[in-house]
């Protein structure tokens, strides 16, 4: 029954030793990359994946206007994740 009790402390032990490196490693990487909103960030990955969507329904769109109208919508994805960038 100890050993049982001690393989647990010992991965606890590892899982916490983990943590801390990581945390380092998070705070040595942090002084050099600037830090981007969240927002922001889920904000143009929302954007890039409708460019994705728009850009498989016009490959699949057979009717001119339906293509034109998914090419003004990628136009202004486009022109919103320049902003952004």
């Amino acid at each position: 029954m100890g050993d049982a009790g001690e393989g647990l402390v010992d991965a606890e032990a590892r899982i916490q030793e983990r943590m801390e490196e990581l945390e380092a490693e998070r705070r040595n990487r942090g002084g050099a990359a600037p830090k981007m909103d969240p927002e922001k960030a889920r904000e143009i990955e929302s954007l890039k994946l409708a460019r994705l969507n728009f850009t498989k329904q016009a490959e699949a769109a057979t009717h001119p206007v339906r293509k034109q109208q998914i090419q003004l919508s990628i136009d202004e994805i486009d022109k919103r994740l320049k902003a952004l960038s």
